[in-house]
């Protein structure tokens, strides 16, 4: 392959990217990207120097053995792996990396610089926010996006959230000013089941990513998955008598209504007995990107 300033030159990229922390509630979003790396069998082109963005003691290397004797350090970074998935006409570069701690314009603008000499003309930005959402219903998606008709198209739940955001955010923000087509999708995870791994969750990004490259994505065994995680949630909602009531008023506000974000203080207050009884922060909430 043609290597221009040590990077591949490819063709018609797209970028697909979520990172670890506050914006990846029960994992899911950095959850999708990792699973595109694997079934499209991603291989590694850079990294950004993690040096000046991370707090080591609060996002810490980690030590690993190899070949059994040689102590090897991973540092906290952001990767970009390419992948072209088969049959398709256009290669992808997927990102996945950690919420850096400091610096964040200078942090997105190393993240477009390396996107520029990759020749990307459009960034998906995935996220996944805590919400009062019924398991038992597909995962609402909500989001944004700078091409016209680009949020009815992809079937986007409409934001009415104003607050603290994450570098999702900040980063759909930074490419719309570097004049890149930015799409963020934010999958809403039900707060009382947010242990990770949520494969619906995950699952229900993928789809949209489906949407926007116009290609198929590998399920593998996430189908399965999610029929087991959905069988948890229900078993615990049937052995909770306050939850099992709380779950099935959710279904029927979405039946009624139809599924719409909530602000944080919104769902504060939709669910505050049952934070009193279990304990917990809720973390980033619907629309919070």
């Amino acid at each position: 392959m043609t290597e221009f300033d040590g990077l591949p030159m490819l063709r018609s990229p797209v970028a697909v990217a979520a990172f670890e922390g506050w914006n990846d509630a029960a994992d899911a979003s950095t959850a999708a990207v990792e699973h595109l790396e694997q079934v499209w069998d991603a291989r590694k082109v850079t990294e950004l120097d993690p040096e000046e963005f991370y707090d080591f003691q609060v996002s810490r290397p980690t030590v690993t053995m190899a070949e059994g004797e040689t102590r090897s350090i991973e540092w906290p970074s952001t990767k970009f792996m390419v992948a072209s998935p088969p049959g398709a006409e256009r290669d992808v570069v997927l990102i996945r990396g950690i919420e850096p701690s400091m610096r964040w314009r200078t942090f997105c603008e190393q993240i477009l610089e390396v996107c520029h000499s990759m020749e990307i003309n459009k960034v998906v930005l995935l996220g996944a926010l805590l919400a009062d959402v019924p398991y038992s219903r597909p995962l609402p998606i909500s989001g944004g996006a700078t091409e016209v008709g680009a949020a009815e198209r992809y079937k986007l739940v409409p934001t009415r959230y104003d607050g603290p955001t994450g570098i999702v955010g900040v980063l759909h923000d930074a490419a719309t000013r570097a004049d890149l087509e930015a799409v963020s999708f934010w999958v809403h995870v039900p707060h009382y089941a947010n242990n990770p791994p949520c494969p619906k969750a995950t699952l229900a990004l993928l789809h949209r990513i489906e949407d926007v490259l116009d290609i198929p994505v590998p399920t593998a065994d996430l189908e399965e998955e999610t029929a087991e995680w959905e069988e948890r949630v229900r078993a615990a909602a049937e052995q909770d008598a306050e939850l099992g009531e709380y779950v099935r008023e959710l279904e029927e506000r979405s039946q009624d209504a139809g599924i719409q974000p909530l602000s944080g203080d919104e769902i504060a207050k939709e669910f505050e007995k049952y934070l009193r009884r279990r304990g917990g922060s809720p973390g980033p909430t619907a629309g919070s990107w």
